[in-house]
């Protein structure tokens, strides 16, 4: 799978931890997705995957999810891209 980044953010807090957002498009998907992330202290990670404007074709954003599990460098590659987001004292 392709995908290509629309565009990220993250931020940090002390009470929050890090909370980002990936927006991103898969080649061949007619809609736009959309990953938030968290992690209390940037080590171990949750998500939430979504569509990012509407709904789309659920079977495709399964198939998202599935290639998200199962590829760790996509998967990290979303959470390196809000990372980068970081203000210099983030973290």
């Amino acid at each position: 799978m392709e995908l290509k980044i629309m565009n990220a953010r993250m931020e940090f807090s002390e009470a929050d931890g890090y909370v980002g957002k990936v927006a991103f498009l898969v080649e061949g998907h007619k809609e736009p997705y959309e990953i938030v992330l968290h992690s209390k202290k940037g080590k171990e990670w949750s998500y939430g995957l979504f569509f990012l404007n509407q709904s789309g074709d659920e079977d495709q954003i399964l198939e998202v999810e599935d290639w998200l599990e199962e590829d760790d460098d996509a998967y990290y590659g979303l959470i390196e891209a809000a990372k980068k987001t970081l203000p210099a004292s983030g973290g």
